[in-house]
């Protein structure tokens, strides 16, 4: 029997210690502020605090590289693992970044306290193969989201959302809890990698099937797919906009990653076929069917909103659709278009968050409407929430058009006949053109529609602005030179051979 040390866990765990420590560094030094600077000062105070603590997670993350498999899969750590954390610890910088200058809460330290706490979760979570550190490494995650949604105290929406949530979320969680008994019940082991070994070559027993059907539902609910979408419409409008830019983008990373680790390696065998004319019993028929309602009804529903949030949503279904077709193909470049459609999408969707946000502070909404005349007003903000729109829309030479390319092009090559998966390919081709609709509908109302006769420049803080241009120019970047983040992607990929 192999004995580890403390010091050698705290040394693997010291990337989330940090984060911690950082919460309750937020904590402290927001206290005896509270009662004589302004808000907006004091989350610029803790919004750097709060960068600093997740730079130096990814400095010790990149310094020492680990490599970990300890307690039966409980904490697993490697070159992939590694590469996700820094990605979610990268996108929760820009997060907090965008909270520089806010102002809809005077409880700012408590605020980016819990934010941190769900980093913590996101973090754990993509670095576990054990279903029981898996359900408590979510359910930190989602406790903190609904806090995180109800923050906005004088907004009645916030309140409406976060309720909406944490019910949807609880019965997801039972759903989910159920399903993973099961699975521990047929295989006597808590390690996806057993659990797998247990059901491989058997037959798709009754409780397997009811499994599986549970587990999807349960991690439907966390990236929002059709029909376990409800929640997202109402949190998206309701909750403040860092909120619901955390909700929308790291956490979907987090969600998808362990979505598609739960059913590929736990489910390893018990895959099934949802080829064309060749469909056979398992959880990728499943998932297939998922993902094409959450692709219909998520762009569909979108061209009827007039709020730009709810809009949002309804793309964020749709694109949840999407990035489904990875596990419907599980293969080696289906995980890395995974990653690079996750996280570049994620990116994205920050970005247009910020946008929402000084808007909202400046126009007093969100609406399209809101929105008529933007250019002329702060005509740097209108080019980032072009760049934005358009990389959602799938529009070259944008970060989002390769990662749509990389996407389709890896569940076609996924097929094992001719037709294959061109059915579930076309459809989503044929739904990102539908989705260009109401993304041009922002941008019609940006650049055509004239401005309010009585409404004056934007007035954009600059940290905010330089972090609203440093997306936009990584989301061109990316698009034109995407080889710049898939080598960085794949050397890991191809180590851990997922």
């Amino acid at each position: 029997m192999i004995t580890v040390s403390y010091t050698a866990i705290l040394q693997l765990l010291l990337p989330e210690m940090i984060l911690v420590v950082t919460a309750l560094l937020v904590l402290a030094v927001d206290l005896p502020i509270s009662r004589t600077a302004q808000t907006r000062t004091r989350f610029t105070i803790g919004a750097v605090i709060s960068a600093i603590g997740c730079i130096g997670a990814i400095a010790q993350i990149v310094r020492v590289p680990q490599q970990a498999n300890l307690f039966d899969g409980t904490l697993v750590i490697g070159p992939e693992i590694q590469l996700i954390q820094v990605a979610i610890l990268a996108l929760t910088v820009l997060i907090v970044a965008m909270a520089v200058g806010s102002s809809f809460t005077s409880h700012v330290g408590e605020y980016l306290a819990v934010a941190l706490f769900a980093t913590v979760g996101m973090m754990l979570l993509v670095s576990t193969v054990n279903i029981l550190l898996i359900f408590l490494s979510l359910e930190l995650l989602s406790l903190s989201l609904y806090v995180l949604a109800a923050f906005n105290k004088l907004s009645s929406h916030s309140a409406e959302a976060a309720l909406k949530y944490f019910l949807f979320g609880g019965t997801s969680a039972a759903f989910l809890l159920f399903g993973l008994s099961l699975l521990y019940g047929l295989s006597n082991s808590t390690n996806l990698v057993q659990i797998a070994h247990a059901i491989k070559n058997q037959p798709l027993d009754p409780f397997l099937a009811v499994a599986m059907v549970m587990i999807v539902l349960g991690f439907g609910f966390k990236v929002a797919a059709v029909p376990f979408h409800f929640w997202a419409p109402d949190v998206y409008e309701g909750a403040p906009a860092n909120s619901a830019a955390l909700i929308s983008s790291s956490a979907k990373v987090a969600g998808f990653i362990i979505f598609y680790q739960v059913m590929v390696i736990g489910f390893a065998g018990a895959e099934g076929s949802s080829d064309w004319g060749r469909y056979t019993a398992g959880w990728v028929p499943v998932v297939a069917v998922v993902a094409a309602l959450s692709m219909v009804l998520g762009n569909l529903v979108a061209i009827a909103q007039t709020s730009v949030r709810r809009l949002l949503a309804y793309s964020a279904i749709a694109h949840a659709g999407y990035i489904l077709l990875a596990l419907v193909s599980h293969t080696e470049q289906s995980f890395v278009a995974l990653l690079y459609y996750a996280i570049t999408y994620a990116m994205t969707l920050i970005g247009a968050f910020g946008v929402i946000s000084i808007v909202e502070e400046q126009a007093g909404g969100e609406k399209l409407s809101d929105f008529a005349g933007l250019s002329r007003r702060a005509p740097i903000l209108s080019l980032c929430m072009l760049i934005f729109m358009l990389s959602l829309g799938g529009i070259p030479p944008l970060a989002g058009f390769f990662g749509k390319f990389l996407l389709f092009a890896s569940t076609l090559s996924a097929g094992q006949h001719t037709l294959g998966l061109l059915w579930l390919v076309a459809l989503a081709i044929a739904m990102s053109t539908v989705s260009l609709y109401y993304y041009l509908q922002v941008l019609k109302r940006i650049y055509i529609a004239e401005p309010a006769s009585e409404t004056g420049p934007i007035q954009v803080p600059i940290a905010r602005q330089v972090v609203l241009c440093a997306i936009a120019l990584s989301i061109l970047l990316l698009g034109c030179a995407p080889n710049l983040f898939l080598t960085w992607l794949r050397q890991p990929i191809r180590i851990a051979h997922f």
